[in-house]
């Protein structure tokens, strides 16, 4: 599902509506697992609580990594089992909520928020931006993957040295990297289905787009607590 030449100079086949439908089914998708995930963390935080208080540490950590399983299990399926790939993501969305929750304890409530709120606002400005321009960004995911990769090594590194000033500076650098994702995954999904959305499955490629965006917009609202939080220092205790 990745395979896609975004760099393409093949006509479009789906007229504005189309694809106006298309944009409208990927956005909704992702709005509705961002709802799922704030479910679930309210849940895990009041009816849940006492369950999770007693989990198994090896419990916690499968459940921690189970997303990475998912994620990839989404993109490999979507274009062939669309129904599946939403239930997946349904899951994926629920296990994040339920992480989201772990994390809240080390937060306040407007902390929290202000994170969300400005996540909200700094993740619709730029889809807005990727859908609607005219440019292709297709040459954006070539640095932004370059950036991450080394974001993501560098951010390895830092776990070991445990450097909170470290820290701080690397959640500006994920929230800029994942900013310009937002603009460059909703520009390339709109030019990847005008292209050849006649050769895979609707559903699936919205499936697809929903689960980058997503994963964009956690992203984004992660670093952002951690610098509304000032490296996590502060407690509700």
């Amino acid at each position: 599902m990745n395979d896609f030449d975004t760099n393409s100079n093949k006509r479009q086949i789906h007229s504005i509506s189309e694809t106006n439908g298309f944009l409208t089914k990927m956005y909704s998708l992702m709005a509705v697992a961002v709802l799922i995930s704030a479910l679930a963390a309210y849940l895990t935080m009041t009816v849940f609580r006492s369950a999770v208080m007693n989990m198994p540490v090896a419990m916690m950590w499968l459940i921690l990594l189970v997303p990475l399983g998912l994620s990839m299990g989404i993109s490999f399926n979507a274009n062939r089992s669309p129904i599946a790939s939403m239930i997946m993501l349904a899951i994926l969305s629920i296990i994040y909520g339920f992480e989201f929750a772990l994390i809240a304890g080390f937060y306040t409530g407007s902390q929290i928020t202000t994170a969300f709120v400005s996540s909200a606002a700094v993740f619709i400005a730029m889809a807005l931006f990727g859908t609607f321009t005219k440019k292709d960004l297709s040459n954006w995911n070539a640095y932004l993957g370059a950036a991450l990769t080394g974001f993501l090594v560098a951010w390895l590194v830092n776990m070991f040295l445990n450097s909170p000033a470290v820290t701080y500076v690397f959640s500006f650098i994920g929230v800029i990297i994942f900013t310009g994702l937002v603009a460059s995954d909703a520009n390339k999904m709109k030019i990847i289905y005008s292209q050849y959305g006649n050769q895979v499955s609707t559903n699936g490629l919205a499936v697809l787009g929903a689960l980058q965006l997503y994963l964009d917009f956690v992203n984004i609202f992660m670093f952002l607590l951690e610098i509304f939080g000032g490296s996590g220092n502060n407690s509700n205790n």
